[in-house]
């Protein structure tokens, strides 16, 4: 049997090693493109470490075309899973051109290299924040689509890129992925959420209280129109986006043309919801403080997923509890996240003491 070869881009962050395991686990073989600039080399050894199996890497930017090229002339690609990017809505604020030059240019470069190679299907990683602040719940994908920071702006103009790609070249099969928030962590507790510094996202942030790395969290706002005062979002298991990633391969090897798909559970919970599910769970308790809104927050946003469901036959199976348990069990067996003794040169590992 001749296993697909799948590059990811981006392959050790947060949902990228999520997502390598269920493609090992589904039968493929990867390759893994990473610059370890959001994301620990730690990952790649507890990956293999889960799949038991040897996994191609190489920490490469996608700014460096000769080594993306290097990356397709070596391996016998045959589709392509596009995650890596610069992600901190806050930070893209503070700079812009530093995300636009990063996840547009990446893009570019890697359809270009893809093309050289004649390797035309690709997954790409987009996100809910193309949907803005005028829509309202449930989001579905063919609304107007709008932007509140530069990181959503350099997703939405991804898209409108693959678009055009398309409709000049219908050789091409591409599935784009509107994420929603991906929680949680793996069953094992080896590979999880580690942000740098402050976390921008509530989970990682619960976590930390939790074991106690901060003292408590900051809600911001609780005087929205919803039942309890507090933001309403979508909140998905990293497992099941990732798996969401299978099942739209399969279909873009199956059929050419372009599809985006949202990747949520259709409901959404209030952050008051998530502290106090995560607290019944745990057993844990999370100690916060009311602040003032922060700009740019909308009150309600949840996926309307009935079109991964009805073509791609996926629909995320894990409960919030499942996210909160899941999530504390990766923080507790790692208390400061991957910590590595480890450095690379080139391709090769080298450990240090």
């Amino acid at each position: 049997m001749i296993l697909l070869t799948i590059l990811v881009t981006g392959g050790l962050g947060y949902i990228g090693s999520h997502l390598c395991i269920e493609l090992l686990k589904g039968g493929y073989e990867i390759v893994i493109i990473d610059n370890l600039s959001n994301s620990r080399l730690d990952t790649l050894e507890r990956l293999k470490e889960i799949s038991k199996r040897e996994i191609r890497f190489y920490q490469t930017d996608l700014m460096d075309m000769k080594e993306i090229k290097k990356v397709f002339k070596e391996n016998s690609i045959k589709g392509v899973i596009h995650l890596a990017g610069f992600k901190a809505v806050g930070e893209s604020k503070d700079y812009p051109i530093k995300y636009y030059k990063n996840n547009i240019t990446g893009l570019i470069n890697l359809l270009e290299a893809m093309d050289e190679y004649n390797i035309r299907n690709l997954v790409f990683s987009s996100s809910a924040t193309v949907y803005g602040m005028d829509n309202k719940s449930p989001l579905t994908e063919d609304m107007v689509l709008s932007t509140t920071n530069p990181y959503g702006s350099t997703k939405l103009l991804n898209e409108v890129i693959l678009k055009d790609l398309y409709a000049t070249d219908d050789r091409w099969s591409i599935e784009i992925l509107r994420y929603f928030n991906p929680v949680g962590a793996h069953e094992s507790g080896r590979i999880g959420e580690d942000p740098e510094g402050i976390p921008n996202n509530l989970m990682p942030m619960i976590t930390q209280v939790a074991i106690g790395r901060r003292k408590k969290i900051f809600i911001y706002g609780n005087d929205y129109s919803t039942y309890d005062g507090t933001c309403i979002r979508d909140y998905i298991h990293v497992v099941d986006l990732a798996k969401g990633h299978l099942k739209a391969l399969e279909k873009n090897f199956n059929s050419k043309g372009i599809n985006i798909y949202n990747l949520g559970t259709g409901r959404g919970y209030s952050v008051l919801d998530v502290i106090k599910t995560f607290e019944r769970v745990t057993e844990r308790m999370v100690p916060y403080e009311i602040v003032g809104r922060r700009l740019g927050d909308v009150a309600i946003s949840y996926s309307d997923p009935s079109k991964a469901y009805k073509e791609l036959g996926w629909k995320a199976e894990k409960s919030l509890e499942d996210m909160c348990r899941d999530a504390f069990r990766w923080q507790e067996k790692n208390p400061k996240g991957y910590r590595t003794n480890q450095w690379m040169f080139g391709n090769e590992i080298y450990k240090i003491g």
